[in-house]
């Protein structure tokens, strides 16, 4: 049976664009994507204290229809981050975040709530997330987080104004 998944992605180390065009690529293989939002540069949030300045984030999202489980998604990405170099930490170090190729996030599966080792669905905090919330209400403004019973609009509108600075790039 067809879902339709809504996955942000993101990047900020190396050729951001390139990264993010990779990962769309072969997000293409695991069903239709439906919709895309435009790109977005985000400034980083929760990062590690690097040396220098951080640099920002690429973001964008994805509505996707595919017939895999959350779980097999879920392998699915981590294939692809893996393949396009993303280096994940173990341990202590997984809940530092750290500059990365890309990342790529299942924000919601159709109207499932999902709570399984290593798999949390909704993402838990997409809602407090303009770097998510932002391109997502771009392609999604109505769908309805199956947990807050908010629209993506609504609870983009709700965000703080100093959550994050977002800034839409020309196509």
């Amino acid at each position: 049976m067809k879902k339709l998944v809504y996955l942000g992605l993101g990047s900020d180390l190396g050729d951001r664009r390139a990264n993010l065009d990779a990962a769309i690529g072969r997000i293409a293989e695991l069903g239709v994507i439906k919709a895309q939002s435009s790109f977005y540069e985000t400034e980083p949030m929760e990062m590690a204290q690097q040396s220098g300045a951080p640099q920002w984030f690429l973001n964008c999202a994805l509505v996707l229809e595919t017939e895999l489980m959350p779980k097999q998604l879920l392998g699915r990405l981590l294939e692809i981050e893996r393949g396009l170099g993303r280096k994940r930490p173990r341990g202590a170090a997984a809940e530092v975040k750290t500059p990365r190729t890309i990342d790529l996030d299942i924000l919601m599966f159709g109207s499932s709530v999902v709570e399984a080792p290593g798999l949390v669905i909704p993402h838990p905090a997409m809602h407090l997330r303009r770097f998510v919330l932002e391109p997502l209400a771009e392609i999604a403004a109505d769908v309805r987080h199956p947990v807050f019973k908010r629209s993506v609009r609504e609870m983009r509108d709700a965000l703080p104004k100093d959550s994050g600075a977002v800034k839409k790039l020309a196509q």
